[in-house]
């Protein structure tokens, strides 16, 4: 039966494909990592305080570590669940830095959030605090079937070839918005989880996560055997390269 470290072993292999092949990390980053408490994003931060392989400097000799914060957006303020009782002690215990940082949500705001609104504001705060703490890389847990799943919603809903980059620049290099687990499929990650051990009760997720397009195409591609949804995965991520770069772009998405 396979231990926590050797499939730790295995996924950081994949992580340091996706490190070389789109520059994710380099030495010296400071990386604020999204946590949201699922098991995608917590796999994430031990992959990276466990240590991922950069490339050697110029002379050959080991290049400096890169330092990892954590960062978790809490949404009980806006009426999501409240994760910290559960999130905070696991934090603890893998003795990293980390924040707490409550959603800001506008007063002209409605709540509940829909989900736009509830992505927008997360993000953003996420932004803010990754900024704060002099961050020039925020990470996000998005994996190999986030990629094909959006690539399906952006082909079916706006009639364009896209997918997640792996790599984003925001506000001309101020940082980059990176996800080190793109090339990993999410079975692999709950394989992780199931070694780990990790209790993520029900009742903690979003309450529409279940009712969203995007959990409708996910529940799609889970419908197909496993070698079927390996190939099609393959071939949105392709298509999805070959139709638009995929390399660090300018956005002009503003922080508020």
């Amino acid at each position: 039966m396979a231990t926590l470290d050797s499939i730790a072993y295995y996924l950081l292999k994949k992580v340091a494909r996706a490190v070389r092949e789109f520059s994710l990390i380099a030495p010296g980053d400071h990386i604020a990592v999204g946590v949201s408490g699922g098991k995608d994003s917590r796999t994430l931060l031990e992959l990276l305080l466990r240590g991922v392989a950069l490339p050697q400097e110029e002379d050959g000799a080991p290049g400096p570590r890169y330092r990892v914060t954590a960062l978790h957006v809490d949404g009980s303020t806006a009426g999501l669940p409240n994760l910290r009782p559960t999130l905070e002690p696991w934090l603890q215990a893998h003795d990293v830095p980390y924040e707490i940082v409550p959603i800001e949500v506008g007063e002209d705001e409605s709540l509940p959030l829909d989900c736009f609104r509830c992505a927008w504001n997360r993000r953003k705060t996420l932004f803010q605090a990754a900024d704060r703490l002099g961050c020039n890389k925020i990470a996000f847990a998005h994996h190999a079937d986030d990629a094909a799943v959006t690539t399906l919603l952006s082909l079916m809903y706006k009639g364009r070839l896209e997918t997640l980059a792996p790599s984003l620049n925001f506000f001309e290099g101020r940082f980059f918005v990176i996800r080190p687990l793109i090339l990993v499929p999410e079975a692999e990650i709950a394989r992780y989880a199931r070694a780990a051990g990790w209790e993520l009760p029900a009742e903690l997720d979003c309450p529409r996560t279940a009712t969203t397009r995007r959990a409708d195409v996910q529940r799609f591609l889970h419908s197909l055997n496993g070698r079927e949804r390996k190939a099609i995965r393959a071939n949105l991520w392709r298509a999805a390269r070959e139709a638009m770069e995929v390399c660090p772009t300018a956005s002009t998405e503003e922080i508020g």
